[in-house]
């Protein structure tokens, strides 16, 4: 019986110097030394006899310090003894199969104080003459190989082993003799060292016995663990410079998918083979390289199948763990091809890499991202096509290899809208619950506690006496000491305080946008916000109030807003209405909260460009926000964004039809040829199209003949002169003016198209630009077109259909669009009419005690002037628009049949973000009546907001009266109220805000009368 000891490493050693003694019994074995390393790395394997598995019997692994200095005449160094740890080998005998994993042992001091000295990775095999030791699927760890011997001289520190004693003559005549005995009888041994399981030499250790060099089998769940526990791997390192063959995700842990790629005796790497006609496979077991850094390697050979234009060849592949940490895996692969064409001259390379994918519910997702490159190890004229043919050899055989995958593991598609989304259904607690986990905190503990006590103090007291200052019904503090416990239970109770309001105002509010369904055909904006991290703090108790406002096209998507958080999280789905052409840019800002007209504070901002950005980069993406505030903290927001075409190629039809009216001319779509080489050359996803490419010159210190590409999103320019190449590109929505300038002399008589940017837009095509002015925007010229009328006709058609806002898109088209907006108009009217007002119109008729006056001033104008303000005509919509209140539609003046002399209109429109942080539309009834003495009017309304917080809990009321004074003077009083009709805790706080707001629109809508009224007339004289 032998047993088989595999030291592997050490860590946290007290000395730089080491090598490790080992012995049992009178058998005894050493390891080479290491220097300068407190964590020593060995992977060396010794092999002991083992006669009887006595109580007595152990094994003694000792730590010695080594030292060059030398102690004596006949030795070339030092050696002290710094620790020993005992294993009593019937603890290996009672492991299952005889077997102790890889474990690490505590080194202790020799002396009585048992100090630790660091630890050792030892793994133990006891293996009998004629047991297999074969178990399952293993892997070996293969290092060093050395058998002990009973050399008493190697002994140190016990007088009984001195090194200077030599075996007996008896011992060395019987060792002689038993090989002399092994050499004539080896045809009759062959069968014994058969059963002994060793296939290596054999050598003789110096006790005359002949052991067999056997190695070490240990399975690969075991030295993953031992990977695992290696605390200096490895970052994930980055794909290769070829680039990436596979990325996928998987609904399997990076464990399983690792066991099952890489594992010994995979079934997959056989039906592989089976598949690709790959013969002779064979792979070796892992073992560990010994290095700076130990690591698991093998190496794989086989046959591939001959093709068309290759032989049959023998392949190699050395495969080795750079990394594997339990959720990270990556393997490093080089492949030999010798006996391919000019195969001694490169090398390819590949680089698994399993990581942990994204969420989805209690299912674990695992991402596999292969990515290869070549190594040239020789110059040659072949090298292109070298790497042309690997390309398309291994996108043939990854193929292959992603099809059988996907049949074991189920493939999760980001991309997949309707999978991803259905993964973000929320499992919402109770109110309970949610009260418990907000409220369990030591300020309402404490508080609670505070006034229990206070409580249970009063009714135990007695009656007061009045002194000081005191008298009945008024009670002081009767010292410094109850003056300070009153201020703290007063401040704790502010807090408690703060706390319910921000709880009730969390679990009222919901996001207007979320779950909106998208209408329309066309192209389709969905955004999933999942959640943020590290916001920046805004509130005194250190936290914010976050939402988020998405813009896209000129409209807007606002999340909920979620109260006393830097962490929160969303998990809502907000759709934008399909759109004619794709969009380009979404612009993502998070505000903190401060009621519904407050000035939201910016905690953060980003700008996501479609185009730069694959499909599955932007199916789950870390936004990193910019900003002071965001920067500071690092803030991030995670989205899932997708981009659908609900109505396929007639959307491209009807935007073309579009651009060709603004045009005048007639577009033809493009072949799919073309189509492809534009999207390579300029790295674009599948959805871009080409509208058209003109051949011109760009203009710089010197011209540069190229082609200008223009798509329904980007102008690209593109040149290549003897193989020098010029290439950039920028939005339309950059382009702040396109001008035509006349032929010059500079321009070879040829006219010029002259583009300028926006300050701080087009930073990548910079290199293009002919100069930057002082203003920060960049200037292109681009001239010699073959058909200049038609390529400029083209181009700013583009641009306006791209750049124009949604009211001038509107208005593009004279006699269908006149149609369509007096047609919506009047839809508009009839909804005005059977919207049910009888609520608003219940609290027009206000006390004036019950409302505010916010304003009163007089004017050198006389009431008619005044109230066209309220006649609907040039004159409101004027000053309506500078308020920033879009699409205002309004009603006429009817006249009240059970109220003489009263009339009253209908209004709608909608607040800018500039008024409002969340837009909102606004129904307004108002109703106007002469004053008693008949000298001006009284305009009262009521306004309802929609889309705000609860905008439902409140009407706004105001009051204009109007009144002369003297000729050509007029007063005017604003007087403003809150109707609610649903409690709410925070009316102080939106009464206030609005008080404030309106106040701020009341008056800079009097002085925009002013102006309206006094400019005519300023400029007629």
């Amino acid at each position: 019986m032998r047993l088989y000891v595999y030291l592997l490493e050490g860590k946290d050693w007290l000395v730089q110097e080491s090598f490790v003694k080992l012995k049992i019994g009178k058998f005894k074995s050493r390891t080479r030394v290491l220097k300068n390393t407190k964590n020593p790395i060995w992977n060396e394997e010794f092999a002991f006899r083992v006669r009887s598995l006595d109580d007595d019997d152990e094994l003694v692994v000792s730590v010695y310090r080594h030292s060059d200095v030398p102690t004596s005449l006949f030795t070339n160094g030092s050696k002290h003894l710094v620790g020993r740890v005992r294993i009593p080998l019937w603890s290996v005998a009672a492991e299952e199969n005889h077997h102790l994993p890889p474990t690490w042992f505590s080194i202790h001091d020799h002396k009585s104080t048992g100090k630790e000295c660091g630890k050792i990775l030892l793994a133990l095999s006891l293996h009998g003459r004629n047991q297999d030791i074969t178990i399952g699927q293993h892997f070996i760890l293969q290092p060093s190989i050395t058998n002990a011997c009973a050399d008493e001289c190697d002994g140190e520190g016990s007088p009984s082993h001195d090194f200077k004693t030599s075996k007996s003559p008896q011992k060395i005549m019987k060792t002689i003799t038993r090989r002399v005995e092994k050499l004539f009888n080896k045809k009759h041994n062959d069968s014994s060292i058969k059963d002994d399981s060793s296939d290596l030499p054999a050598t003789s250790s110096d006790n005359g016995e002949s052991i067999e060099e056997h190695v070490s089998t240990t399975t690969f769940e075991d030295s993953m663990e031992t990977m695992k526990s290696n605390i200096d791997q490895k970052e994930m390192p980055e794909n290769l410079q070829g680039g990436v063959l596979i990325d996928e995700t998987y609904i399997a842990s990076p464990k399983d998918l690792n066991q099952f790629l890489f594992g010994p005796e995979s079934q997959f790497k056989k039906d592989l083979a089976e598949i690709q006609g790959t013969t002779d496979v064979h792979e070796s077991p892992w073992i560990w390289e010994t290095g700076q850094k130990s690591s698991l390697t093998r190496t794989v050979t086989y046959t591939k199948a001959a093709t068309k234009l290759v032989k049959a060849s023998k392949v190699t592949e050395e495969q080795t763990y750079i990394k594997a940490n339990g959720n990270e895996y990556a393997v490093f692969v080089k492949v030999n091809t010798p006996d391919v064409p000019y195969g001694s001259t490169f090398q390819v390379e590949l680089l698994y890499k399993i990581m942990c994918g994204p969420e989805i519910g209690e299912e674990e997702t695992s991402r596999v991202v292969i990515s290869w490159g070549i190594n040239f190890h020789q110059s040659t004229m072949m090298k292109g096509m070298i790497e042309s043919g690997a390309k398309q050899g291994l996108k043939e055989s990854f193929d292959q290899f992603s099809v059988l995958l996907g049949q074991t593991f189920n493939q999760f598609n980001l991309v997949d809208k309707s999978q991803t989304l259905a993964t973000l259904e929320k499992e919402h607690q109770s109110d309970w619950e949610l009260a418990m986990g907000y409220f369990c905190n030591f300020t309402v503990v404490s508080t609670i506690m505070m006034v229990l006590y206070v409580v249970v103090h009063i009714f135990l007291c007695g009656p007061s006496i009045i002194q000081g200052l005191e008298f009945k019904g008024l009670e002081l503090p009767d010292s410094f000491g109850e003056l300070i416990t009153c201020g703290i239970i007063f401040f704790n109770l502010e807090r408690v305080y703060i706390m319910v309001t921000h709880f009730v105002q969390a679990t009222l509010h919901r996001g207007n946008d979320h779950g909106v369904k998208a209408q329309g055909e066309g192209w389709v904006l969905t955004v999933a916000i999942i959640e943020g991290t590290k916001l920046a703090p805004l509130d005194s108790s250190g936290f914010s109030d976050p939402y988020v406002v998405l813009t896209c096209n000129g409209k807007t998507r606002t999340s909920s807003v979620k109260l006393q958080t830097l962490d929160p999280q969303w998990n809502e789905i907000l759709e934008f209405d399909a759109v004619e052409e794709p969009p380009s840019l979404l612009d993502v800002e998070v505000f903190s909260f401060d009621g519904p007209f407050g000035q939201a504070a910016s905690l953060g901002h980003s700008e996501i460009r479609f185009l730069r950005h694959t499909s599955e980069e932007l199916a789950d993406m870390w936004v990193p926000l910019d900003g002071k505030l965001a920067q500071t903290s690092q803030a991030k927001l995670h989205l899932r964004i997708f981009l659908d075409n609900n109505n396929g190629v007639e959307t491209i039809k009807d935007y073309l039809t579009k651009v060709e009216k603004e045009a005048g001319k007639k577009l033809n779509a493009k072949s799919p040829h073309r189509n492809s080489t534009f999207q390579k050359l300029f790295s674009l996803p599948p959805e871009e199209f080409l509208v058209g490419d003109f051949s011109c010159s760009l203009k710089r210190k010197l011209p540069l003949q190229g082609r200008l590409f223009v798509s329904s999103r980007i102008v690209g320019f593109y040149a290549n002169l003897f193989g020098h190449k010029t290439k950039f590109s920028f939005f339309w929505e950059d382009v702040e003016d396109i001008h035509v300038l006349p032929p010059s002399l500079a321009s070879v008589g040829s006219p010029i198209l002259f583009m300028v940017l926006h300050t701080g837009r087009g930073v990548d095509a910079q290199h293009g630009a002919k100069f930057q002015d002082e203003e920060g925007r960049l200037r292109f010229y681009f001239h010699s077109f073959v058909s200049f009328n038609s390529a400029s006709r083209t181009i700013m058609a583009l641009w306006r259909t791209r750049t124009s806002i949604p009211d001038q898109k509107a208005t593009s088209f004279d006699d269908q669009q006149e149609q369509d907006k007096t047609v919506t108009f009047q839809d508009q009217e009839e909804q005005d009419e059977n919207c049910s007002c009888e609520d608003i119109t219940s609290h027009l008729v206000v006390e004036d005690s019950k409302m505010s006056k916010i304003y009163s001033t007089e004017l050198p104008l006389n009431v008619e002037s005044m109230m066209e303000l309220f006649n609907g005509g040039e004159l409101e919509h004027n000053v309506m628009g500078r308020l920033c209140c879009l699409n205002l539609n309004t009603t006429n003046w009817e006249p009240l049949p059970d109220h003489p002399g009263v009339f009253e209109r209908r209004l709608c429109y909608k607040f800018n973000r500039r008024v409002s942080s969340f837009g909102g539309d606004v129904t307004c009834t108002q109703q106007k009546s002469p004053t008693h003495d008949g000298k001006g009017w009284i305009v009262t309304e009521a306004m309802s907001l929609h889309d705000v917080p609860f905008g439902d809990h409140f009407y706004v009321q105001v009051k204009h009266e109007f009144v002369d004074c003297r000729p050509r003077w007029c007063t005017c009083d604003v007087f403003l109220g809150v109707a609610w009709l649903k409690s709410c805790e925070f009316e102080q706080r939106i009464t206030r805000n609005i008080l404030v707001k309106f106040g701020d629109l009341v008056r800079e809508r009097i002085e925009l009368v002013e102006r309206e009224i006094f400019l005519p007339i300023d400029d007629y004289s």
